[in-house]
């Protein structure tokens, strides 16, 4: 939470206070720049650090660059003068470099927490028993749920910090934070369950592309002798072993062996890992396949949601934001988004589970596949509210010929709310869809595809509204999204194309990518014919271990 809160408390005052002369092309830059980070940092608690270190690090990195950027704000001599109405003074090249070297330390703490927050929560359930698998549900409906308390905490109480009071106090209050869960962190550091880092799962799908393009001709024959399968025959921990499956037939093919004598040592271990693979390493690479289906109707989803994040609130700056005496800020209508996606949460683990389970005599939980199918539909209809509201205030404000809108704020409530339903079916769905899909070992992959897939939805919005402003505009036409003032714009229009992006959406995850959400969940109970092979006795599987 205290990373969440210094996220979105640095975000919404960069534009005014620690960066106003970066160029925005090297803003957007530096969000590409945090993805790689991310992806660094899972790359790192797999393979070398684990999730406890990679936490650890990334947490103390974050602390000193959220420090370095507090002195900015306390310490005069750290940033420029203060502008003199249209005059504000360029920085020095030090100041520059100290603040970039702070943006910089929070960027790669951000990476190492993004990483392996949710993904070392998972690793204290024991999802062999019923009820760790209960609870390990639940983990994802209440991470999200404090993810959007800090959010809130973050836009309501720090930001007005920040701008009423003191700005160095407003940032002082989320490094305090840090400060205080980094301690709170270590102090449980000898209950924690920690898995050792397995390698680089990167290099071995690599190895696995590489040897199945090499093998594309030799015919896959299943049989008990046909995979090269020592990696499981020697693993002494059964949670790691992962069984052969039936799904992606093509990638078998990296760990057929089809000459023994060229391709095996005296021991039994392939001579060249880039020609021959064994199974764990092709089931890795299924299980990564396995989600892009699902994850693409998740980022579809997701730029839905973005409207929301952009054009909604520019709907609401060209409207009666008046309430009384009182002016609601636009950005505010955001928060109407993460109370909404909070209380169903809550609702949903504290009023609905129990009773629905209580009733049924057990443990009664919407599947992955209603509430994708849910999240889809509410992102539909929020943008066909949008875009009826949109009419509505363009109407009024034509009428009028003015260029704030008399409609109420009010009236935009509906389509936020839609949009944080939108979130808490969707968003929580393919988070826990994603840790779900993929063994305990590459639970930190998991976390960063999941981050990643909510930045790529940001930069495909952002060119959906270049085409769309482009092709609009074709042969003399108005552009539909060409001006600054909403009133002359055809905002409706390009709601219902993102709305229709939103049917097609639906009917893809229907009659396909719930499949392997499906394929996943009878994985569990389903035996393949390897499988069926290791309870007849051709294949010896490690015994669990009292």
């Amino acid at each position: 939470m205290a990373e969440e809160i210094i996220n979105a408390s640095h975000s919404s005052s960069e534009e005014t206070h620690v960066a106003p002369n970066v160029p925005r092309s090297a803003r957007k830059k530096g969000g590409w720049t945090a993805i790689a980070y991310i992806l660094v940092g899972a790359f790192l608690a797999d393979a070398h650090l684990g999730r406890f270190l990679t936490l650890l690090f990334g947490s103390l990195a974050s602390f000193l660059g959220m420090g370095m950027v507090t002195l900015t704000a306390g310490v005069d001599e750290l940033r420029p003068p203060s502008c003199q109405g249209l005059n504000c003074p360029e920085p020095q090249k030090w100041q520059l470099v100290y603040l970039f070297a702070g943006l910089g330390f929070m960027a790669v703490g951000s990476g190492g927490i993004r990483a392996c927050n949710i993904a070392f929560g998972a690793d204290q359930f024991d999802t062999n028993t019923e009820k760790g698998r209960s609870q390990l549900k639940s983990f994802f409906n209440w991470w999200y749920f404090s993810f959007t308390l800090a959010l809130i905490i973050a836009l309501t109480v720090v930001i007005y910090i920040q701008t009423n009071i003191s700005w160095f106090i407003g940032f002082l209050i989320p490094t305090c934070c840090l400060a205080l869960s980094i301690m709170i962190f270590l102090i449980g550091r000898n209950t924690y369950i920690s898995l050792k880092p397995q390698g680089c799962v990167f290099i071995d799908m690599a190895k696995v592309i590489n040897a199945a393009c090499r093998k594309r001709h030799v015919p896959v024959v299943l049989t008990a002798d046909s995979f090269y399968d020592r990696a499981s025959k020697e693993s002494e921990n059964e949670l790691l072993v992962l069984r052969h499956t039936d799904r992606f037939k093509f990638l078998d093919k990296a760990a057929v062996i089809v000459d023994p004598n060229s391709e095996l040592n005296a021991e039994g271990v392939a001579k060249d890992s880039w020609r021959l693979c064994n199974v764990e390493q092709v089931e890795k690479l299924k299980c990564v396949v396995g989600i892009l289906p699902v994850w693409l109707a998740g980022i579809t989803c997701f730029i839905t949601m973005e409207q929301m994040n952009t054009f909604g609130v520019l709907q609401v700056i060209q409207s009666n934001t008046k309430v009384g005496n009182f002016m609601i800020p636009p950005g505010w209508m955001g928060l109407a988004s993460m109370i909404s996606l909070a209380i169903w949460i809550f609702i949903y683990e504290c009023v609905y589970v129990p009773n629905a389970s209580k009733i049924s005599k057990k443990e009664a939980r919407l599947s992955l596949q209603i509430r994708m199918k849910i999240g889809i539909f509410m992102s539909i209809l929020c943008l066909a509210v949008a875009a009826l509201v949109e009419t509505r205030r363009r109407d009024l404000a034509l009428k009028e010929g003015v260029f704030i809108s008399p409609l109420g704020i009010g009236f935009f409530l509906p389509q936020f709310i839609l949009a944080g339903l939108t979130e808490a079916f969707a968003a929580v769905s393919v988070m826990e869809f994603l840790n779900n899909q993929v063994p305990e070992t590459m639970r930190s992959v998991a976390g960063a595809i999941f981050f990643l897939s909510l930045s790529i939805a940001s930069y495909l919005n952002t060119l959906i509204v270049n085409v769309v402003d482009m092709l609009s505009g074709l042969h003399g036409r108005k552009p539909w999204l060409g001006s600054h003032d909403l009133n002359q714009n055809k905002l409706e229009r390009f709601y219902i194309l993102i709305a229709g992006l939103a049917v097609l959406n639906f009917i893809y995850f229907h009659f396909f990518a719930s499949r392997y959400i499906q394929s996943y969940e009878e994985s569990k109970r389903r035996k393949t014919l390897l499988e069926t092979r290791v309870d007849a006795g051709f294949v010896d599987l490690p015994e669990k271990k009292p």
